[in-house]
């Protein structure tokens, strides 16, 4: 299979997906209810599409094309309210987050669609495992090899986005000491991590090419990178977020997402190149595991500093670009919360140390999603 064609996109639009945990209201774990859902959500006209995802207790939800982090948050805000009711209706939740805090991934289901029983076919039990649950931000690019910059730009701010969006502490009833856990289950997947740093669509076409020939991949949808490019769309994904606990902050961190791609469009402010990438796997990690509190290592100078520090003088540095974009109050959220250290995860764990039983936290979360706390 070839590799096929870029298509057109407006640039600086946006798209968003998130995938979301289907409680019960018993005991606050995972309940099969993906089916039943997707059954009730059809009756209502939504932007975007609601899908199942890989196991039975997940559900994924997405945006139409959007021009703005407001009217991702008007369309999710619809969506929103639809999932709160039709699950009322099932006597079930909706929570937001990475994990759920103490599922048993054995225990788990994978829904009955022919790609998913393929990779649970391939992948065996990190199949159970992969429920897990992710914010997805798609970026309309003006053209293909504008794209693959824009990726290689957009891979500095990895952290960042990590950081910003880590709500996925717990695992299985354990603090496992990783504000983002998450990403952990993606890296035990082949082909995930960075994508190879070519900057031409032809280039990339060989690299697709060299894969296919070697039978391991067969599409795009192979590949689990951090980013890629998403050629059907136009856009380059970014797949690394947490799914954050409230659509507020969904939709802010793609406001960001798009006054940083506005920033690079505008000014071209720097070219990417290989060695950018060697402090890239310690910069994910730093951020998974400290979250807020993590070391940040700028690739350019090799400056070490605070995670933080450098999310705040990003911030800064695009605020022209978000205000033209209507971004500014998104950024003013994500801004105030770098300052203060806070994420979602540092959220559970305050709720955690004051109930001490994850099913609460649970509770709560769910509470926070449909808009309660």
């Amino acid at each position: 299979m070839s590799l096929e064609a870029f298509q057109h996109s407006e640039p600086l639009t946006l798209g968003v997906e998130l995938e979301l945990q289907l409680v019960n209201t018993h005991d606050y774990d995972l309940a099969p209810y993906a089916e039943d859902m997707l059954r009730l959500m059809l009756k209502t006209p939504l932007p975007g599409s609601v899908v199942p995802e890989m196991t039975t207790g997940m559900i994924e939800v997405s945006t139409g094309v959007c021009h703005s982090s407001s009217e991702v948050l008007g369309q999710l805000t619809q969506i929103r309210d639809a999932l709160v009711k039709s699950a009322d209706k099932l006597n079930i939740a909706v929570v937001g987050g990475g994990t759920h805090p103490f599922q048993q991934w054995h225990e788990r289901r994978i829904y009955d669609k022919p790609r998913f029983q393929e990779l649970s076919q391939l992948y065996g039990y990190l199949s159970k495992q992969f429920t897990i649950f992710g914010q997805h931000v798609h970026v309309g690019c003006p053209s293909a090899d504008e794209a693959l910059v824009m990726l290689h730009r957009m891979s500095r701010y990895i952290p960042h986005f990590i950081a910003l969006s880590a709500s996925s502490p717990y695992v299985q009833a354990h603090d496992t000491a990783f504000d983002s856990a998450r990403l952990n289950s993606v890296f035990a997947f082949p082909l995930s991590g960075r994508a190879p740093c070519v900057l031409t669509w032809e280039q990339f076409g060989q690299y697709f090419d060299k894969m296919t020939r070697t039978g391991v991949v067969k599409s795009m949808k192979d590949f689990y990178w951090d980013i890629r490019p998403k050629p059907e769309f136009g856009t380059i994904e970014i797949r690394v977020f947490d799914t954050p606990l409230t659509i507020e902050r969904a939709a802010a961190l793609a406001g960001f997402v798009q006054s940083l791609a506005a920033w690079f469009l505008a000014e071209q402010p720097f070219t990417p190149a290989e060695d950018d990438y060697l402090v890239y796997t310690y910069n994910r990690f730093q951020a998974c595991r400290f979250g807020m509190d993590a070391v940040y290592v700028d690739p350019a100078s090799g400056e070490h500093m605070p995670l933080r520090e450098h999310i705040v003088r990003t911030i800064d540095h695009i605020a022209r670009h978000a205000t033209g974009l209507g971004a500014s109050g998104a950024l003013h959220m994500l801004r105030g919360e770098a300052t203060a250290g806070q994420n979602d995860a540092r959220w559970l764990r305050g709720r955690m140390q004051d109930e001490q039983l994850l099913a609460e936290v649970s509770r709560q979360a769910a509470l926070r999603f449909r808009g309660g706390t």
